[in-house]
């Protein structure tokens, strides 16, 4: 299980790519939400706008921090944030792909849970 220095080093860098990803957004229509609850460790990215007359909202990113580790809910991006997690040095291990069907996390290389 990850120390408290561990868990807020994972939270800042939660924090940051979605901070990086909303500031990425080409659209001057679409807004990036960023939604950081740090009560509960949730954190989601949020796309809210308007594409014509067609409404866009949904929730690209969404990742809890769970008993010590960083449960990707949600992954709307191209490269995944699961990558990102790694590239920043977050080992695999605590790192779960939550939007994988518990049955199938075992075939992946990060966390069954």
């Amino acid at each position: 299980m990850a120390t408290g220095a561990t868990l807020d080093t994972y939270r800042q860098s939660i924090r940051q790519l979605l901070t990086q990803h909303a500031e990425s957004v080409w659209d001057e229509r679409i807004h990036a939400e960023t939604l950081f609850d740090t009560e509960r460790d949730r954190y989601q990215l949020v796309y809210v706008g308007w594409r014509g007359s067609k409404r866009v909202y949904g929730v690209v990113l969404h990742l809890d921090v769970i008993d010590g580790k960083i449960w990707i809910q949600q992954d709307g991006t191209e490269v995944g944030i699961a990558n990102k997690l790694v590239e920043l040095g977050v080992p695999k291990h605590d790192i779960v792909l939550g939007f994988d069907p518990p049955m199938m996390r075992h075939y992946t290389e990060f966390s069954v849970g």
